[in-house]
């Protein structure tokens, strides 16, 4: 009851190297779970700096039931000037709580872990509006770590693409991007023009970190495209009415100025709000034909403590966690 582990980032990332498919599983079920009722979501909590206008951090707490029965909280930092330094936008940690008596047992590094959650629902939302693992042309709009690790998930789920395109403002960033894909076994290349590279694309995919909408003609995408709109902001709110909008959580990505968010502040209502995922999941909502298909995942802490506790009790079957004894000052009230 009392064990207490430290799970590192390194551990972590060997770990999801080689369980990606279980990932998609863990976030597949975690979804469903979410959608059945049996957890507990609130609203993120974000902590901001004055003189740091861009940066954030946030408090993601959550608990979910079913089959995990356990709580926990990802404490996320984004800083998006950090890339200016050659290192990753988000770092994080992620306290698993023991639902029974509250106790927290494990305390793990959680950049991964939020990394691979974020590229899990991505790609399981990509399989359930296309119908399928097969693409001509998966364009990916951000060169980061996210859309690094989405791409490994795609590969990871054995996905047929003919090609990926790249499109970032750091030509750098695109180029090194495109060579780790070409590294996965795929045809790459980069595009210098955002119109040229989501042209005829079957799956567009934004992983940027800007911060307001910059992708705002009506017709930007075509019938039948599907958007995965992961970085959240980038789309103006012309383009969200006029597609189908599958979201991971109704209220949750109804806040934060996410592009959803700002439709509904301009229209005035949520009746382009189409379903959520699960609802896809579960055969409620099918995917559109005759509009662009949008998914957009706030990102929801019951995944990262799904994901955490699969990766957890990995590391500690695998010898990779580091326990900490008597990481509790006291374990009875009284001798």
């Amino acid at each position: 009851m009392f064990d207490f582990h430290v799970v590192g980032g390194t551990a972590l990332r060997a770990l999801i190297d080689v369980s990606r498919p279980e990932i998609v599983e863990t976030v597949r079920s975690a979804y469903l779970t979410h959608d059945a009722g049996d957890s507990v979501n609130p609203n993120s909590y974000f902590l901001r700096f004055p003189q740091k206008p861009d940066a954030r951090i946030i408090a993601l707490p959550a608990h979910l039931g079913g089959d995990y029965g356990l709580s926990g909280i990802k404490w996320i930092a984004s800083y998006p000037r950090n890339i200016e330094r050659n290192i990753p936008r988000a770092s994080a940690t992620l306290l698993l709580n023991d639902y029974e008596t509250g106790y927290p047992f494990a305390c793990l590094e959680a950049s991964q872990i939020s990394s691979a959650r974020t590229a899990a629902s991505a790609v399981l939302g990509a399989e359930e509006l296309t119908g399928g693992r097969t693409a001509q042309r998966i364009c990916l709009v951000g060169a980061g770590v996210i859309a690094r690790n989405i791409a490994e998930f795609f590969a990871a789920q054995s996905w047929s693409v003919d090609r990926f395109v790249v499109h970032d403002r750091e030509a750098s960033y695109a180029a090194a991007l495109t060579r780790r894909i070409t590294g996965l076994g795929y045809r790459a290349e980069q595009e210098d023009s955002f119109e040229r590279a989501v042209a005829d694309a079957d799956l567009v995919v934004f992983a940027t970190t800007t911060s307001e909408p910059w992708v705002t003609r009506a017709d930007t995408f075509a019938p039948g495209q599907t958007v995965l709109n992961i970085s959240l902001r980038d789309l103006g709110w012309e383009i969200v009415a006029g597609a189908q909008n599958i979201l991971d959580d109704v209220d949750h990505c109804l806040t934060a100025d996410t592009s959803p968010h700002l439709a509904e502040q301009r229209l005035g209502h949520r009746d382009f709000v189409d379903g959520t995922l699960a609802q896809v999941l579960r055969g409620k909502v099918a995917p559109a034909a005759d509009r662009p298909r949008i998914f957009s995942p706030f990102g929801l802490g019951v995944l990262d403590l799904a994901v955490g506790q699969r990766l957890h009790r990995q590391a500690v079957e695998k010898g990779l966690a580091v326990g900490v004894p008597d990481f509790f000052g006291e374990t009875q009230r009284w001798n």
